[in-house]
């Protein structure tokens, strides 16, 4: 059975919106393990002798699994999944080679991060027909294919899911539990609107501004912070305190900080291919607390490095404080999987939290960042000084780097050197800037900027 061409903007926003909402009516999103999606996953991997098999649910730009059978995987990359793939088709996929499917390795991580080479996989539908995720079993070795019993088998056991996932969507009903969280009803007076959002990830008008983080001794670019922005077609250059808020309320923070980690990937890769000295630049990406909750995040992030191509060093993981309060047992399982994965994890807005000494101990960050409000107060007198000193030291003593951000004066510039801060951000260096300026910035001798203390071309 030859799927059809892997394509996810095919499926227009009023049907997948339906297709959330049902999705969301069922509460299956992450959720504890159940024992009866873990039967229909043993059974389908015995029945197949396949060395894997997982159920996995689909919202805006995750498959997140619910079961599995073999190696686990939490989560991945919603774009080129299989799951799409499925969507696309309307039915089953099943292939034995990336030569069926048009599509390479890259495209389709899961097949690195499962060592696959055949998988087939069906629809698991709501009970109005729409397909809120997949039943999928992989083998190492490639086979044929599928005879018609065979088939006919795997589609019993995802009706079976299918049937599972209506009792609780049942269940969560007569509770009373939740309501859809995805978009507001109709145009609101006030601007933005979940619906402007909404149609802003559509229609591709968000973009990453990238800031420069330069070695304070050498001037030289040393990685980049990628920054959201939204495009407006009419009102212009968005700041992200102007929607950033309104995504978390809405949920949709998740669909669009995903995109963000796709995107900032993506231009990794594009800076490579340009110059491989590129390689040992590290982007920052800020996470949302609802993104670092979820704990398939390694293994989305795991998917995106092998479908670009990129090492683990090239991509660093911003976070605040306040996004690992919430439930720190959670944080605690994230970061100590992050750090296995070996992506850098950045502190970000140090010294602005209430506890921030008592986590440095057990969070296994690799970098702290100054907030700005600390920098900028440097020259004030003798105490905000000294707060900078403290944290430097204390990063000293962790074996952690720092980076100072807000640097807009050449007198923070020089006190920051002499108190040993190795790395840091500012208007004095460089704005945010568009990918295509930055890659101007990337070809200057060494990567080094120009000298602030001789010039200030750079802040305009």
């Amino acid at each position: 059975m030859q799927p059809a061409e892997l394509d996810t903007g095919r499926c227009d926003r009023q049907h997948e919106d339906a297709r959330l909402a049902a999705l969301v009516s069922t509460g299956i999103l992450d959720t504890p393990p159940e024992p009866s999606y873990d039967a229909i996953t043993r059974l389908a991997a015995e029945y197949f002798r396949a060395n894997s098999a997982s159920i996995g649910f689909a919202d805006e730009s995750r498959v997140w699994i619910k079961s599995h059978w073999g190696p686990h995987i939490r989560e991945v990359p919603r774009k080129n999944s299989i799951f799409d793939l499925v969507l696309a088709n309307d039915g089953p996929v099943i292939a034995s080679e990336f030569s069926e499917l048009s599509l390479s390795e890259e495209k389709l991580p899961i097949f690195s991060l499962l060592g696959a080479g055949f998988f087939a996989s069906v629809p698991v539908r709501s009970f109005d027909g729409k397909i809120l995720g997949t039943l999928s079993i992989f083998a190492r070795e490639a086979r044929l294919g599928l005879a018609p019993d065979e088939l006919h088998m795997l589609e019993s056991l995802a009706n079976m899911a299918a049937s599972q996932l209506e009792l609780r969507r049942l269940r969560k009903s007569l509770t009373g539990n939740g309501s859809p969280r995805l978009h507001d009803a109709g145009a609101s007076a006030i601007w933005p609107s979940s619906n402007d959002l909404r149609r802003a990830l559509d229609q591709h008008q968000f973009v990453l501004y990238y800031q420069p983080e330069v070695e304070l001794s050498t001037r030289k670019i040393v990685g980049l912070e990628a920054l959201i922005r939204w495009a407006h077609p009419e009102r212009g250059l968005v700041p992200p305190l102007d929607f950033i808020p309104l995504a978390e309320e809405s949920g949709l923070i998740l669909p669009i900080g995903d995109w963000g980690l796709e995107e900032a990937c993506k231009q990794i890769q594009s800076w490579c291919l340009e110059d491989s000295r590129h390689a040992s630049l590290r982007v920052g990406v800020n996470l949302s607390a609802r993104q670092f909750s979820r704990e398939g995040l390694a293994d989305h992030v795991r998917a995106l490095l092998l479908q670009f191509g990129l090492s683990s060093r090239q991509l660093g993981l911003e976070m605040t404080e306040s996004s690992l309060t919430p439930n720190i047992r959670t944080a605690m399982e994230v970061l100590g999987s992050l750090r296995r994965l070996g992506v850098s994890l950045l502190l970000d807005d140090f010294g602005t939290g209430y506890s921030s000494l008592n986590h440095l101990h057990s969070f296994p960050f690799d970098v702290l960042k100054i907030d700005r409000s600390f920098v900028v107060r440097m020259t004030e007198g003798d105490q905000p000084l000294q707060i900078v000193r403290t944290i430097i030291e204390l990063a000293r003593v962790l074996g952690l780097d720092v980076v100072a951000e807000g640097i807009e004066t050449r007198e923070q510039y020089r006190l920051l050197r002499q108190l040993g801060c190795r790395f840091g951000q500012g208007y004095l260096f460089a704005r945010p800037m568009s990918a295509e300026a930055v890659t101007q910035l990337l070809r200057l001798p060494g990567r080094v900027l120009p000298d602030p203390e001789a010039c200030n071309i750079l802040r305009v």
